[in-house]
This record gives structure tokens, sequence and C-alpha cells, in this order.
């Protein structure tokens, strides 16, 4: 297999490949976190004194903090051939120890002088030097296979202890390069970002995605609107984000001219891991210009669809299937759903080499989760239109609603609620009912606490503008609504605090 990462190989020939000069890919800024920053010759060095180290060792821990040596850390195992296992800092220390236990890393990486819990103390403990340098030669990852492990991510672990899902090599070269096509992205991209890099959103799109093309990512460490405004300005050209991000943008935006003229200036704006509210899209627009695109992907399928540059951006759509992913829709027996209509809801099933190796030490849950002709059940409920365009309703087990004989999903009555006035942030659940099944459940974070919107006008709100089997039939009122670290609602502590 061809070099991951082409940029950072230490021979001019595969510099060349990418259509520049050997020598100005060499000096181009590679990463920058805050005041400090890499070029491609640097990194290159650093990353390669990493891969020396490493080297032979089945899985490495990175301690996945939002610092240059985190993404020297995962550049340096992947050259070295070595599958990266990034660990969350905010993790507990049960679920640390667990990822410990089940991965069984030969060291962990850090930056210089991190404390680490205890949990971690009897790992070799390996310090980056991001100014270190590879001896010549020393670099390169031509010789791993397509299908060797390349990270090991573990999942949220909603459902009992986390799963570590194998990433191979050819599933972060088939989606950055299949999203490159999406997305029109090329070495000249600069891309600004705050995500957290334990996760794929901010490791693998955000830092490894940049490196694959030869471009610039701008991490803030911390997000803010500040930040963003000032990257945009400085010549970043994509910002990626999640809803949590552009919901304070969009609150922002009508008092701070300047971020909506940045905003206008960047070439694209992606929101992914969640879904983002119609009315933080149309807000965005009105302001700048300017159309978020989103994407779909997940830990296990890395990325699936995507609206791309040069179609259509549709507020509540994740576009259509990327290149070389095959997507349907299945009702709950498996038969496949054909109808294209907008509003027949099925599971979507992913086949392609995007998609995962297994889950670490789990063969039942690995066989578990595809059918017998290799497709993987996301377990994510969506419609298509007559375009291929897919719209996600929500996750089968916690957003999709039975109720008087209809399949309804969450996501499109969350949107509604969250175009009226007296409403800050939404979520929709289903819970028993006698009659119906299941009845709709709102929960509310209103406007004005001191004056909430009451059940019959938010019931009425959401009948007149979808159907009025979707209208919710309880409210319930919170301060705010329980988000893990990359911003999504966690339903299942809702319905557990009922």
């Amino acid at each position: 297999m061809s070099s991951l990462f082409p940029a950072l190989t230490d021979g001019p020939a595969e510099r060349s490949e990418m259509g520049v000069p050997p020598d100005e890919v060499w000096g181009r800024a590679a990463l920058r976190f805050g005041e400090r920053s890499l070029t491609y010759g640097a990194l290159s060095g650093a990353a390669g004194a990493v891969a020396a180290r490493v080297a032979g060792a089945g899985r490495v821990a990175v301690w996945a903090t939002p610092e240059l040596e985190t993404a020297v850390a995962v550049a340096g195992a992947l050259l070295a051939g070595v599958a990266a296992v990034p660990l969350n800092p905010k993790s507990g220390g049960k679920e640390l120890a667990h990822i410990v236990s089940d991965s069984a890393p030969a060291a962990v990486l850090t930056a210089p002088g991190a404390e680490l819990p205890p949990e971690l103390a009897h790992l070799t403990r390996i310090e980056v030097d991001a100014g270190a340098r590879a001896a010549s030669g020393a670099v390169g990852d031509g010789a791993a296979c397509d299908g060797d492990p390349a990270l090991v991510v573990y999942t949220s672990g909603t459902t009992g202890p986390p799963k570590g899902a194998v990433i191979p090599r050819r599933a972060l070269a088939a989606t950055l390069d299949a999203l490159a096509d999406a997305w029109q992205w090329t070495g000249d991209d600069v891309l600004v970002q705050g995500l957290p890099l334990f996760h794929v959103h901010g490791l693998v799109l955000g830092v490894l995605g940049p490196l694959r093309r030869g471009g610039s990512v701008r991490h803030l460490g911390r997000f803010s609107t500040e930040g963003v405004a000032r990257e945009l300005n400085d010549g970043a050209t994509m910002l990626f984000g999640v809803p949590t991000m552009y919901h304070r943008i969009a609150e922002a935006l009508p008092d701070d001219p300047g971020l909506a003229k940045a905003l206008g200036r960047a070439r694209l704006l992606v929101s992914g891991s969640a879904a983002l509210p119609v009315h933080d899209h149309e807000r965005i627009l009105a302001a700048t210009g300017r159309r978020v695109i989103e994407r779909y992907g997940m830990t296990e399928t890395l990325m699936n669809t995507s609206v791309r540059a040069d179609g259509e951006p549709r507020a509540g759509t994740v576009g259509v299937p990327l290149p070389g992913v095959e997507l349907r829709l299945v009702e709950d027996d498996g038969t496949e759903l054909t109808a294209l209509d907008g509003e027949s809801v099925g599971e979507i099933q992913v086949r392609g080499p995007n998609l995962f190796t297994e889950y670490l030490n789990r063969p039942d849950a690995t066989a578990a989760a595809f059918t017998a002709d290799g497709w993987f059940r996301t377990g994510d409920m969506a419609v298509r239109e007559a375009d291929g365009y897919v719209r996600i309703v929500g996750r089968k087990a916690t957003d999709l609603i039975k109720s008087g004989g209809y399949k309804i999903g969450a996501g499109e009555i969350e949107n509604a609620l969250l175009e009226h006035p007296g409403v800050r942030e939404a979520a929709v659940t289903g819970e028993p009912d006698p009659d119906l099944g299941e009845r709709i459940v709102a929960w509310i974070v209103p406007a004005d606490p001191g004056s909430p919107p009451a059940l019959e006008e938010l019931a009425g709100h959401v009948a007149r503008r979808l159907a009025p089997h979707k209208r919710p039939r309880v409210v319930r009122y919170l301060d705010a609504l329980p988000r893990n670290d990359m911003g999504k609602i966690m339903k299942r502590a809702l319905v557990a605090d009922a």
C-alpha cells in the first residue's frame, strides 16, 4: 500500500506526486495549535522519531489532549504501521481501566509533563518531543498493508462497556479520498477546528484529513467564535464543527458582524456528529450567505454520505453516499426498502472499504453487527428522496417512535420545535402508551424559563408544520439537555430520569 501521508515521506518522489515541488511541500505549515506549529518537514522528523520508538509494537495508547503532541503521536504510530488507541482525557477511571485492559497497549504516548490517571500507571510512558528529528530515511509507511489496523476507537458504551472498533488503514484512505472528491479538498485548503482528538471527527477528518491532502490544520484548543473568526480572516478556508458549535455561532451572529463576514469567506462549512437543527442552518445562511453542509458517519464506518461541495446543500439532509460506499434502507424484517419518497423510514445499512474490521476481542458483537452478505447495521433510521439524498430521523433504539401505527422519527419533530420562538433546546423521545403504543414526549429548554410555552401551543405548532400524529402528547421542561463531549443529546439519560 502507498503511504497514508505522502507529504510526510522522506523521499521527494512521493511528495512530487502531490503536484507541487517537493521543497514547497516540505516547507508548508502542517499543524498549528495556538502559537505552536510544525511544517511538514518538522512534522516528518518528529513523527519519524515517534515511529522509531514504537516500531514493532502491536498497539500504543495516545493520551489525546488537544495539543500538538497528540497529532504527532498518532502520525508517528501510523508511520510505524502501529495501531493507535486514542484515550479521552475526560474518561472516568472505570472506563479507562476497561479500555486499557481490553486493548493491551504496549505504551502510552503523551505530551511532556502530562498528568496521567492511576489506571495508566503500569504502562510504559513515552513523552512525545515535537522538536525531535528522525534519522534520514527512517520515515515511511509504505510497507504497511491495507487491512492492517490503524486505529482502535472505543464507542460510547451506551449499552454496556465501550467496544473497540478496529479501523484498518484502507478505511482511513478510502474515507479521506472520498471526502476529497466530495468536498474538492486539496493541499491548498486550511482547516480550522476545535474538536476533541479522541474521536473520529476531530482526529481522522480534522487532523489526518489535512495531512493526507498536504494541507494545513489550525486547532483552536478550545472552540470559540472569536477563534473561528480570527482563523478564517487569516486565510483558513474550511471549518469543521458539531451542532453545539454552530448553534453558538448562530447565537453570536446578530451582534457580531465581523463573525458573519469571516464565515462568508470560508470555502466550506461542515457540521457533523449529530444533526444540525434547520433553524440554525437558516440563521447562519441569512447572516453569512453561506450554507453549512452536513455529512454522516460513525466510528465503525467512518464517513458514509455527504452533501457535495458542487451539490445542492439542503438543510436537514446528509447528502448522498460517498464514492465507494453502498447504502440501503431496510424494514424491520431486513427487506430492502425501495421507496424513495422522503417519507418511508428504514434502517441504514452500509457496505464498502470505509468499514471497520471488528470489535476488538468481541467476535459475538462483530457478527451481530453485520448481515450475512456483509452489510453493517448502523442502527440509524432515515428516509431517502427521489434523487438519493438521505435524511436521518434518529437512532433505532432511542429516536424511532411507533405511535398510532406510524413510524415517526424524533429528529423532524425536534427541528419543528426549535422553530418555536419559546424553545431554546429540544429533544423528543417516546414512552409507553396503552392506546397509541408509544406517545411522543418533548423535552424542552425554554427560551424564557419564567414563561415556558404550554403543551397545547407546542402541539399545535408541530401539527401545523408536520402532521397531527407527530405532535407531542407530553412536555417536560429542563434547565439544560444532557450532552456528551461531542454535543450529542444523551436520550437514555432523559428516559432514565423520567
